[in-house]
């Protein structure tokens, strides 16, 4: 006769591998509903941080303009209008030179003393713009004779020289608006023609169209090649979007919309495009909040998500 114990063994076993593979079935029964729910919707949530962390900027669906635009190429120049040549008023021997290349000048301020020949006087020589030293001529002792003591340059503005070729030249007109790239598409601006220059050059066969833009930030170097495009006319849209925007999802254009539960992959239909902006004929609603730079962060995101459940 067995024992009782020989009896309880195997029904312990039992219990246990029941137990094993029976648990982990029940724990995705309770929260596989919710995960799929979630899946289902396509939201994906960021915090303030993550998305600040990730570089992610918003913008909301407007109208706007589809730009209709002629590519060229240019170069950076120094606007010559702000350059200042800094001679002595009268022949005589340099006492002093403050300043020397590449140091700031202020309007007004003493670039360098001079003692005139005939009268014996010292008198300052003085900047007449804001402006950085380019160039120097000056050492204490020379005479200052005619000759160039300072170059000032104002760089606050800069001329972009714009090359047409015989093809394009009809198509630019003084007045158009301009944007400016660099070469590897990291800075832009803008600004407009305002000279179109009435004589072509027989070397390359091009017409010089040349703009005006800001440089404030001291961002665009002279001698610098850039890529540009003039804004040849504008058709308004009702609903405009920025290009970088769209992203390609399962063989669709998906653009990722900001709502109270995160954010939503909305597949949309394009229309019209200027290479910067795009029309949306339908997918998107007027003032919606949509990703506008980085929103590929959102579709690696959703990748990773379609993985999981996948597993």
């Amino acid at each position: 006769m067995k024992s009782n114990n020989a009896i309880k063994t195997p029904v312990i076993k039992i219990i246990f591998y029941l137990a094993f593979f029976f648990m982990p079935t029940l724990a995705l029964a309770e929260t596989g509903d919710g995960d799929e729910k979630e899946h289902e919707e396509g939201h994906i949530e960021l915090t303030q941080e993550q998305i600040k962390h990730a570089g992610i900027s918003l913008s909301r669906v407007g109208a706007g303009n589809i730009r209709e635009t002629l590519p060229v190429y240019g170069v950076i120049t120094s606007n010559a209008e702000q350059i200042q040549s800094v001679s002595a008023r009268f022949d005589g021997v340099i006492r002093s030179v403050n300043k020397k290349i590449g140091d700031q000048a202020r309007k007004g301020e003493t670039l360098v003393t001079v003692e005139a020949n005939e009268s014996l006087k010292t008198y300052s020589v003085v900047s007449s713009l804001n402006g950085v030293i380019t160039q120097r001529h000056a050492n204490i002792g020379e005479q200052t004779a005619d000759k160039v003591l300072f170059v000032v340059e104002d760089f606050s503005t800069v001329w972009v020289d714009l090359s047409l070729f015989p093809k394009d030249v009809a198509k630019a007109q003084v007045g158009q608006t301009v944007r400016i790239k660099n070469t590897n598409n990291a800075i832009t601006g803008e600004g407009q023609i305002i000279y179109i220059a009435p004589l072509g050059n027989s070397n390359n066969q091009v017409t010089i169209a040349r703009v005006l833009i800001s440089n404030t930030d001291n961002l665009w170097k002279p001698g610098l090649f850039v890529n540009a495009e003039i804004t040849l006319s504008e058709t308004a849209a009702p609903l405009v979007i920025h290009n970088e925007a769209v992203q390609r999802v399962e063989g669709e254009n998906v653009v990722f919309v900001q709502g109270e539960e995160g954010f939503e992959p909305r597949p949309v239909t394009l229309g019209r495009t200027d290479g910067e902006s795009s029309e949306v004929l339908a997918g998107l609603n007027v003032d919606e909040t949509y990703v506008s730079k980085n929103s590929f962060v959102l579709k690696s995101e959703m990748g990773k998500e379609d993985a999981e459940h996948g597993h």
